[in-house]
């Protein structure tokens, strides 16, 4: 199955730039900017002044992952997006659904 990516123009602290992304993660960043009651571009401003080296796409990605997780009652996603714990055995049945 082809995932839908939408690509918007979007404006950052005064700069016009393009993003594109999935539609589940642009809903899910309407979602956050709702809750908090901000504008859209405050959330994207926020996201792009606290990631790394990461694209912006992949730091949203990576930003709404984080929330919705939380959200769940999970571990927040890492500064960054890095792993944690990157080892993997196929022992590790816990990580089979």
């Amino acid at each position: 199955m082809k995932s839908a990516i939408v690509k918007r123009s979007v404006i950052i602290g005064g700069h016009k730039t393009s993003v594109s992304l999935e539609a589940p993660f642009w809903e899910g960043l309407r979602q956050i900017a709702e809750l908090r009651r901000l504008p859209l571009s405050n959330v994207l401003r926020e996201i792009d002044d606290g990631r790394d080296n990461a694209n912006l796409s992949s730091a949203i990605r990576v930003f709404v992952l984080g929330h919705f997780r939380v959200s769940a009652g999970g571990e927040p996603v890492p500064k960054g997006g890095a792993r944690v714990n990157s080892t993997f055995s196929a022992d590790d049945t816990s990580l089979l659904c």
